[in-house]
């Protein structure tokens, strides 16, 4: 049962590098579009029904307006071309015709254009299309499917999120708290056992990823950027209908709290550039349901679309040596390892800043549906173009490196969440705690009084198990650790910056108190 102190949380961690507070202020005076302090309800029962009651019509002075993050416009649009041109970069410098030699791959596409009429979408030699119609039905195939399981499988859980703030009414701040079906493992596990009987009666070849991955990454960029898209022009949908309900409008009481439209204070500045990056809506739920787009897509079709090209990779690999190799094995373990982790404690996410904070723009569905299963699966596909081996003694070290970046993560995400839910349960209520003005408390004993975000250092051990079976002959399977490192840092640095504006002289205490950030002794 989850404990009545819904005010007692740690610092900011999940089973993703986020943060839990909102964005910081902005000197912008220019006229806003409504935010979530004037769309948001508050919920009241009335004779068995349940009713829809405004709580504020215009900020209040205590609201915080939100500021640029990641550059402003410019920033967005630069992050928005740079995202897809990166990932079509690591095909190009690591594909099956070159190895992994982008200069090769380069002087490759000049001769075959010397050579003959060469078309704008066929790279040289061995490497697919850029763009397949085929592949384009398989992703939006992989999309329904994981769609269908969704709803056709029960829940795991029906999950209750943390509170959103809807503004502020005679000085007291209105909450509301959205529940979300969670059943992302099962889909897993289905997606699953329907791969392995597939397979068995010949009906499906994960080995033909291989050859479908560029045109397969074409098609995930295209449906990305229509989904922002879409879930941009849908937003609009709120003023309209703030406007037109002028009477209270009531339902059914059906037991489903699924809250009113919410759009994100940090993707309502009104430029359009940068709020179709960062997002408008927070949470979008297009009908009476526990269907929530984003926390959807935050796990569910990238992380399982994740694996299945690795095992893609490995079957390609088994179908041309007729063995898989030791780190082809040692990375497909640790990224199933991972996944699984991830879907299993898949109510983590709904502290996380993701979810709670940043709307559904073109950052996270492009990073949960593209960026992750077609970046993520560098290893395994360097491993597979190059033969690389490893020694026992490394596999050994490797081993080492994973099981102490896996234990570090789940026991410091895990006490963090149990803090947060159950602050009396025994395995929690010996820590020490600063308690804030705010009235939350800040963990500052435990793996949280090792670090702010120890959690970051569990996962960036766990980055290097992953690259490290692909040897050192290259550096380009070092990408994943690199970009990981840099994503680590700027999150801590946003989050320190977020709960400075939150928590004011709290956080400064806090921080003398609990003084490295990631890597505890060194940074």
């Amino acid at each position: 049962m989850v404990s009545t102190r819904r005010t007692t949380k740690a610092p900011s961690s999940s089973s993703r590098p986020s943060s839990p507070s909102p964005p910081p202020a902005s000197p912008r005076g220019r006229k806003r579009t409504p935010s979530a302090s004037t769309i948001l309800r508050s919920r009241t029962k009335k004779n068995g029904e349940e009713e829809d009651i405004p709580i504020s019509t215009k900020e209040t002075k205590n609201h915080q307006k939100h500021g640029y993050e990641f550059g402003g416009p410019i920033g967005a649009i630069c992050i928005t071309i740079l995202l897809p041109l990166t990932c079509y970069f690591l095909v190009f410098a690591c594909n099956e015709t070159t190895g992994c030699d982008l200069i090769e791959s380069i002087i490759g596409l000049a001769k075959e254009k010397k050579k003959n009429s060469f078309s704008l979408l066929m790279i040289p030699e061995k490497m697919t299309p850029v763009f397949s119609l085929e592949s384009c039905v398989l992703f939006l195939g992989w999309i329904g499917w994981c769609v269908m399981l969704h709803a056709l499988l029960p829940a795991s859980i029906v999950k209750e999120g943390v509170d959103i703030t809807s503004g502020e009414s005679g000085g007291e701040k209105a909450r509301f708290r959205l529940r979300y079906k969670l059943n992302g493992f099962r889909v897993f596990m289905t997606t699953a056992v329907a791969c392995a009987v597939g397979t068995y009666f010949g009906q499906i070849q994960l080995r033909s990823l291989h050859a479908k991955f560029l045109s397969l990454l074409t098609a995930g960029c295209a449906f990305a950027f229509a989904l922002t898209t879409f879930l941009y022009v849908a937003s609009f949908r709120v003023n309209k209908n703030d406007k037109s309900k002028k009477k209270k409008k009531t339902r059914k009481n059906d037991g489903i709290d699924n809250g009113p439209v919410v759009l994100a204070n940090g993707g309502n500045t009104g430029n359009v550039a940068y709020d179709w990056f960062i997002g408008r809506e927070l949470n979008p739920r297009f009908s009476n349901s526990l269907f929530d787009a984003k926390v959807f897509c935050e796990l569910t079709p990238g992380l399982i679309g994740w694996l299945l090209l690795n095992f893609g990779f490995m079957h390609e690999q088994y179908a041309r040596l007729g063995f898989i190799t030791k780190p082809m094995v040692l990375v497909n373990a640790f990224q199933l390892m991972y996944v699984v982790d991830a879907l299993w404690n898949e109510p983590a996410i709904l502290t996380t800043m993701d979810v709670t904070t940043d709307g559904f723009g073109f950052m996270l569905v492009f990073g949960d549906l593209v960026w992750v299963p077609f970046t993520y699966s560098l290893q395994c596909r360097y491993i597979l173009e190059n033969n690389v081996d490893i020694s026992l003694a490394m596999t050994a070290f490797i081993v080492i490196v994973q099981a102490t970046g896996y234990y570090v993560f789940r026991q410091s995400n895990g006490q963090k969440n149990t803090f947060r839910t159950n602050p009396n349960d025994p395995s929690v209520r010996h820590l020490k705690s600063l308690k804030t003005k705010r009235g939350t408390n800040l963990l500052i004993s435990g793996w949280w009084g090792v670090a702010r975000h120890v959690n970051y250092f569990g996962d960036w051990l766990m980055a290097w198990a992953w690259c490290l079976p692909c040897g050192f002959d290259h550096i380009a399977p070092y990408f994943y650790v690199a970009y990981f490192g840099v994503l680590l840092v700027h999150r801590d640095l946003r989050d320190g910056e977020q709960c400075e504006l939150k928590y004011g002289n709290d956080w400064k205490r806090y921080c003398e108190i609990v003084r490295f950030r990631i890597i505890p002794y060194v940074y």
